[in-house]
């Protein structure tokens, strides 16, 4: 049993390797930069970044990736399915992370702020998108073109033209795109919706 908290493991090992939590041993070291991590499997997830090792592949599409919950992510693109549920209003997510960015329409809560302007935001992660603005870095680099960006998710729609991949399809008719808001526009085809009004 752990003294620090309580928690017990069937195993020595196990044991040993959760008192990393409470020490912050990191005894797993990476040779190629300064990377560690309290379990080797973390350590191996990383490597995959220095190989560009991506072992899970989609099916549907030929998507790789080198984690396999990144996998199951993607797979949500093609099954239409999500699993996180809003327990305040109708609202669903295909990954946990947009559902804790929707929560702040119900709470408010931005806690990470911009000290250049002011600007506030919900995700740790778009502050740092954020800050791009002000510095002009732009540390995404497609490394088969001078093209780069300030985020990664543009670099990911930008290599879709040297790639061809289009990962996002169509369950109606099999209309494919390699970006997110081509297939919701597309989708208007079917349903018939048209968001946009004249105000006049």
């Amino acid at each position: 049993m752990c003294g620090e908290c309580g928690y017990r493991a069937a195993q020595k090992s196990d044991l040993s390797r959760h008192m990393r939590i409470h020490t912050g041993e990191k005894p797993y070291k990476c040779d190629q930069c300064d990377y560690s991590a309290a379990r080797k499997s973390s350590l191996d997830l990383h490597l995959a970044k220095h190989t560009g090792d991506k072992p899970y592949m989609c099916g549907e599409c030929g998507y790789r990736t080198a984690k396999r919950s990144h996998l199951a992510e993607h797979m949500r693109t093609h099954t239409g399915e999500k699993p996180f549920k809003c327990d305040q209003c109708d609202y669903s997510a295909s990954q946990k992370s947009a559902l804790n960015q929707h929560l702040a329409v119900h709470t408010g809560d931005k806690p990470y702020m911009c000290g250049e302007c002011g600007y506030r935001t919900v995700q740790k992660s778009h502050l740092a998108d954020h800050m791009r603005t002000h510095t002009g870095e732009k540390p995404y680099k497609c490394d088969q073109c001078d093209y780069c960006a300030t985020r990664k998710y543009h670099l990911d729609q930008h290599l879709a033209i040297h790639t061809g991949d289009k990962p996002y399809m169509c369950g109606v008719c099999g209309y494919r795109t390699a970006k997110k808001s081509h297939l919701a526009e597309h989708m208007r085809t079917h349903t018939g919706e048209k968001p946009y009004k004249c105000d006049q």
